[in-house]
């Protein structure tokens, strides 16, 4: 069984330097124009992060479940390999889970469950309307976090890994394995989160890399840009 996991740690055995996430910011509004670039160990760094928040903080462990209430973006990344580091589910939908991770304010006040809000403008140190009583501002305390991480526990084959509202995936089978080539340079611009969460383990299983675009298409930009990135898969 290869987890996500085993993917991020065969990306820092293979090659820790190479970029592993190129990330462009096309939505409009104050983050528009914003590109992040995140190398295998960079990616790591932040998953060790977050996932020691989880484990530490909240005991999250094999058979609990995170929501991540996020769009398509570089951090929804580090929070989705943080929670499959310590062996729990990533949920998509709108079911109980035991901790909330969202870049929603209000979301993040309702919940009844301890909850972390995610600014996502790349520079951000705090969040910047500051946070509801008792949620964790991600921009403010992730950094106090461990680099390296070790869970203290190993999920099963059949824990669940990812679930969304049409269907669920255990650990035994949630990275894909498509026929691409390796060390493909793959570009997305899909709205849904579970797409770009499964193209970017899919890439990375084959050593490869993902350009991920969020925000309204433009032909004559986007052809340059993967021209530039030197994409070799569009999605």
């Amino acid at each position: 069984m290869r987890t996500p996991a085993d993917v991020l740690a065969d990306l820092l055995r293979v090659d820790p330097a190479r970029p592993r996430v190129t990330f462009y910011e096309d939505t409009p509004g104050p983050t528009a124009g914003e590109r992040i670039e995140l190398s295998g160990k960079v990616l790591a760094n932040w998953v060790s992060k977050a996932a020691n928040a989880l484990q530490e903080e909240w005991d999250v462990a094999p058979g609990q479940t995170v929501r991540l209430a996020l769009p398509p973006h570089w951090r929804s990344l580090y929070w989705a390999l943080a929670v499959w580091s310590v062996g729990a589910g990533v949920t998509l939908d709108e079911a109980d889970a035991d901790v909330l991770v969202t870049d929603d304010p209000g979301l993040a006040a309702a919940a009844e469950v301890p909850a972390v809000l995610v600014t996502l403008a790349a520079l951000a140190r705090s969040a910047p309307d500051g946070t509801p009583a008792g949620v964790v501002d991600e921009a403010r305390e992730l950094s106090t976090y461990a680099d390296q991480f070790a869970p203290w526990e190993e999920p099963d084959a059949g824990d669940l890994a990812l679930r969304t509202v049409a269907r669920s995936a255990a650990y035994a089978d949630v990275v894909p394995h498509p026929d691409w080539p390796q060390g493909t340079r793959l570009h997305t611009r899909s709205p849904e989160l579970e797409e770009v969460l499964l193209d970017a383990l899919a890439v990375w299983a084959g050593d490869g890399s993902l350009v991920i675009s969020r925000g309204p298409a433009s032909a004559e930009r986007d052809r340059d840009r993967l021209a530039a990135e030197g994409v070799t898969l569009e999605r």
